[in-house]
């Protein structure tokens, strides 16, 4: 049982990290996107989707990328970019707390994060995306791994509510 918690600790650290890691990235992602202009972004795109374009015409990626930055609208745009920026500080913030061991970030972490991840899970149904519903279940595992360490500090401190071992 011992063992088992401590694997279930390690899996929750990994995953917050990478958590954190990933809230940085999305932050400063949505601090530039706000700050570049769609023509500076379509001639991003188009530079480095170039060569595979060249080698294949048809990449179905590269010509998806290409196709969504020809239509991106500034108010698509600024939407990415408060989106991504507000999520990215919001997960910064969550894993500072998480990483500290405050019992306050626990539910709070599983509320928000729970709330993203429920629109996540309705884009990715709405695009019907495969890439995104596997980061969703990736992110699902971390809400899991979060809720358990929660119980586990709880019931460590002796906190009122935890559950006891009869």
């Amino acid at each position: 049982m011992k063992t088992q918690k401590t694997h279930i600790h390690f899996l929750f650290q990994i995953g917050v990290v990478f958590k954190g890691i990933d809230g940085v990235l999305e932050a400063v992602t949505g601090g530039a996107l706000f700050f570049v202009s769609p023509a500076s972004l379509r001639g991003l795109v188009g530079w480095l989707t170039q060569g595979e374009l060249q080698e294949d015409p048809t990449d179905f990626v590269a010509n998806h990328l290409v196709d969504f930055f020809r239509h991106l609208s500034i108010n698509t745009k600024h939407f990415a970019s408060v989106y991504l920026l507000t999520y990215g500080i919001t997960k910064v913030v969550l894993v500072a707390g998480l990483l500290r061991g405050k019992l306050l970030a626990y539910p709070t972490a599983l509320m928000v994060l729970g709330l993203f991840l429920c629109y996540q899970v309705y884009r990715a149904g709405h695009n019907r995306s495969l890439g995104l519903g596997f980061l969703s279940a990736l992110d699902l595992l971390i809400l899991i791994l979060i809720w358990f360490e929660y119980k586990r500090l709880k019931a460590e401190r002796g906190h009122p509510g935890a559950l006891k071992k009869i």
